[in-house]
């Protein structure tokens, strides 16, 4: 008889496994979950206290009026739709794709109009895009 007491091995749990699906877990939960927020306040834009507003040394202005109408370095554009003023906006751009796009757009002018700037720009290969406001003690006195 062999009375040598038996070593008797202890059970080992792998954890490795088990934290590798719970990170995948966690990437999952947090690539799919939408964070978003559903606010009633009423807004009134482009009012916004700002710093002092920046030259850029390369920019192009183009301002939206409240009727939808367009112009682009203070030279209206002929025509409301979009390749009129992706073309009006390369020609002023002079072929630069680092010049700023600062859009001017009256605070009565519809989401579309503003919409339709921001894809010419797109389409023209400009991809700095940059909103102008007027701080709210400008907004007071007029």
């Amino acid at each position: 008889m062999n009375f040598k007491p038996r070593r008797t091995e202890e059970p080992e749990i792998n954890l490795i496994p088990f934290i590798d699906v719970l990170l995948v877990v966690l990437i999952f939960l947090m690539l799919s979950t939408t964070y978003s927020k559903y606010t009633e306040i009423q807004l009134t834009l482009p009012v916004a206290d700002t710093e002092n507003q920046r030259d850029y040394p390369k920019e192009l202005s183009i301002t939206v009026s409240a009727d939808g109408n367009y112009s682009v370095n203070r030279s209206m554009v002929t025509g409301r739709n979009m390749e009129n003023l992706a073309s009006a906006m390369l020609e002023a751009a002079k072929g630069n794709k680092d010049t700023v796009v600062i859009i001017h757009a009256d605070a009565g002018a519809k989401h579309q109009a503003v919409i339709t700037v921001m894809e010419a720009a797109r389409r023209a290969g400009l991809g700095q895009i940059t909103f102008a406001t007027q701080s709210t003690t400008q907004a007071e006195s007029n």
